[in-house]
């Protein structure tokens, strides 16, 4: 296998499928603080799709987490995400600084919107749910990210390979149990 020559700078957007803007926004950008900074009113060429409105909401090194909005709502009902039983597994999270974390947990306990906190060991995070469900985390590396980075690189394929071939031993020393 040849890796690319050069790895993708950043995450372009991630690119979601909401039922409401509107609803949308509040929960992004009023209460989570993370800005709308553009938005996309758009006519696609398949009839079927027709009108839509495609919103973006900045991150600090440029990328953006678009949601879009079909002026249709069975094309929403055709595009939306459907979330398997257990569906915690599929989400998205965002690296923020300590002082974002605990501004973001501050803001859900205002707002009395469920979420929760798991420390992993190799980051500590929170969990929410946006308005049409999607699974948000906000996480935070520990003082030794660097050290922990460079252990996981180093082993990756050897415990990728483990995992494979059967062997279901923990590698996660440093979690709370």
């Amino acid at each position: 296998m040849k890796l690319l020559q050069e790895l993708p700078h950043r995450l372009h957007h991630y690119a979601y499928v909401v039922r409401d803007h509107e609803a949308n926004r509040r929960f992004f950008e009023d209460l989570l603080g993370i800005p709308l900074v553009a938005t996309w009113c758009e006519r696609s060429t398949d009839p079927e799709v027709g009108d839509y409105c495609h919103a973006f909401y900045a991150m600090a090194d440029g990328s953006a987490l678009a949601f879009f909005q079909f002026a249709n709502e069975a094309m929403y009902e055709k595009a939306r995400m459907v979330e398997p039983p257990i569906g915690r597994y599929n989400h998205i999270s965002f690296k923020v600084s300590r002082a974002t974390f605990d501004e973001i947990l501050a803001r859900l306990d205002d707002a009395k919107i469920a979420h929760r906190e798991i420390d992993h060991g190799y980051c500590l995070s929170t969990y929410l749910t946006s308005p049409d469900d999607l699974r948000v985390e906000f996480t935070v590396d520990p003082p030794n990210a660097a050290a922990i980075d460079a252990m996981r690189r180093a082993d990756a394929h050897a415990e990728l390979a483990r995992w494979l071939g059967g062997d279901r031993r923990i590698n996660n020393d440093d979690r709370p149990r």
